[in-house]
């Protein structure tokens, strides 16, 4: 899409949000990627299926959304307003969420992979289904209490992460419970007792952490 067209459209939804005379934003399907977004009031807009890859919105005003099977792969979000938005199915892997908003933003089954999540607000944010492992960044994480502890080993990921209002496990490219997660050591690690105890000491401490 030309960003001409984008202009327009975006003009007509502003004045679609103002009194209603204007036209709300369909943009479903488009190709959008690498687009300038920057500031882009999108509130209410569809945008599902829609290819937002390395596109550029900062600031964006994207609160009820609908942003289901989008692509946001390294899509730029910092500051962006996503509460209330569908992002069912989107793929986030590599985006930037740096200080993004989604307090009760539906990310079921969203794709999370490799995405920065630094100061991020999920506050009330629906993540059932998400795929929360390989997440590069939960420093500062909002609305929800993240525990990550590094395991010494000479894997390159050998983090092991605890997001307690969700009662999910990550370590690498898993993700699952706490009982999935330590069938997981034992298949893997089961031969090597000293690696072994080093994971469950990890698993115990972070146990604790999560009751205080």
């Amino acid at each position: 899409m030309k960003q001409k067209k984008l202009s327009t459209i975006l003009k007509n939804h502003e004045k679609w949000l103002r009194n209603g005379s204007g036209k709300k934003a369909d943009l479903s399907n488009a190709d959008l990627s690498y687009m300038d977004l920057k500031n882009a009031n999108l509130r209410g807009a569809c945008l599902s299926n829609t290819n937002l890859s390395s596109a550029n919105l900062s600031n964006a005003d994207l609160s009820n959304a609908d942003l289901s099977n989008a692509r946001l792969e390294c899509a730029i979000l910092r500051n962006a307003d996503l509460r209330d938005a569908n992002l069912k199915k989107t793929s986030l892997s590599g985006a930037d969420l740096n200080n993004a908003e989604l307090g009760r933003a539906d990310l079921t089954h969203a794709d999370l992979s490799c995405t920065s999540l630094r100061r991020t607000n999920f506050k009330d944010a629906n993540l059932s289904g998400a795929d929360l492992s390989w997440v590069s960044c939960w420093q500062d994480v909002k609305g929800l209490t993240v525990i990550a502890v590094q395991v010494d080993t000479t894997r390159r990921n050998n983090q092991i992460t605890y997001i307690k209002e969700l009662d999910i496990w990550t370590t690498g490219c898993f993700q699952g419970t706490l009982d999935e997660l330590k069938a997981s050591i034992e298949k893997t690690h089961g031969d090597n007792v000293k690696l072994r105890k080093r994971y469950y000491r990890v698993i115990d401490f972070i146990l604790r952490e999560a009751k205080e």
